[in-house]
């Protein structure tokens, strides 16, 4: 019975410093991060639309509501692109895709902390310009907001108390309708891949 009491004792006492650990680093976590943007590129127009990969800076703030389960929203600027016919550029237009996940964390008090989640993801397209020929010519337009889902596969690694090396995949569903002269004439798929690369805090 001593012995049993003692080892009973004993995994309360890990248990307890582990949650302690847990609480010490706090519900509140945020990554910055450099994001390449490797587009799909899916146009059914005929037009051969497509817009050019960059790299990005992104900030995301995650809540942890149980050491495993946290929610995490994805911010940045709007982003300016280049929109191509063929290879031939044809205008310019800016994105602002702010994604809403939820994640899981497989083992949250390891050094090495991988996860998954989905999400969200919802784009606005704005500052759409067209080249004056192209303008003229067919009067070009498309659909200002993107709803779509997202999803993702990372981990985090501890360099030291409450900081994280971050590395992170995530496919998104953007894409929008494109008009001429007020007339549907097919959809431009971006569905990026995005690669990031970061660190994380917690507090």
């Amino acid at each position: 019975m001593n012995k049993f009491a003692a080892r009973t004792l004993t995994a309360v006492a890990i248990a307890c410093t582990a949650v302690a650990v847990q609480a010490a680093e706090g519900p509140w976590g945020m990554r910055v991060r450099a994001v390449n943007i490797d587009s799909a590129n899916k146009d059914s127009t005929g037009l051969g639309l497509t817009i050019n990969n960059k790299v990005i800076p992104e900030v995301d703030f995650s809540y942890y509501f149980s050491p495993n389960l946290a929610a995490e929203l994805i911010l940045t600027y709007p982003q300016k692109h280049t929109l191509s016919s063929n290879g031939t550029e044809i205008g310019t237009l800016k994105h602002l895709p702010p994604t809403l996940s939820l994640q899981y964390h497989f083992a949250p008090n390891d050094a090495f902390r991988p996860y998954i989640g989905a999400g969200i993801n919802y784009t606005i397209f704005s500052n759409v310009e067209f080249a004056p020929a192209v303008d003229a010519a067919l009067s070009p337009s498309v659909k200002h907001t993107s709803l779509g889902l997202s999803f993702q596969i990372g981990f985090d690694y501890e360099l030291s108390k409450n900081l994280y090396l971050n590395v992170d995949l995530k496919k998104a569903q953007i894409g929008t309708k494109v008009y001429s002269k007020g007339t549907e004439v097919g959809t431009f798929k971006v569905d990026p891949l995005l690669i990031g690369v970061g660190l994380g805090f917690r507090f």
